[in-house]
């Protein structure tokens, strides 16, 4: 489990990273100055939670069950709020109305919260200090 917690972080921080210069160095002749701030905003999420997955997959106080739920939490948490965003904010460029979806973007956020909070509990139930 630690492992598929440390490729899943690793995967999703080189995409960010590959959005991210995107955002800064592609969408600048694209899109406006507010759909960049939005994309950078689910690139910085996206970062987040590889940093989230990568510290979770480096510790041993937290069951595989467990660990496992986060992942599934972070995952779809991260389709649904950053990709979304990403469409969104790019929704000019596509035939795709992204905004027919928009809905999901919350949805992401939950699951990004619920997984957040499934780490505290089983942080809070380890008999260990």
């Amino acid at each position: 489990m630690n492992k598929k917690l440390l490729i899943t972080g690793a995967i999703l921080g080189i995409l960010a990273i590959i959005l991210g210069a995107f955002a800064a160095h592609g969408l600048e002749k694209l899109v406006d100055e507010k759909a960049i701030k939005s994309f950078e905003t689910g690139v910085r999420y996206q970062m987040y939670h590889a940093f989230f997955l990568l510290l979770l997959g480096s510790t041993s106080f937290i069951t595989d069950k467990a660990k496992t739920w986060v992942l599934v939490l972070v995952l779809l948490g991260v389709i649904f709020f950053s990709f979304s965003i990403y469409g969104l904010a790019t929704n000019s460029l596509t035939s795709f109305d992204f905004k027919s979806i928009a809905f999901i973007t919350p949805v992401g956020g939950f699951l990004l919260i619920m997984a957040w909070l499934l780490m505290l509990i089983n942080i809070l139930k380890t008999k260990t200090d």
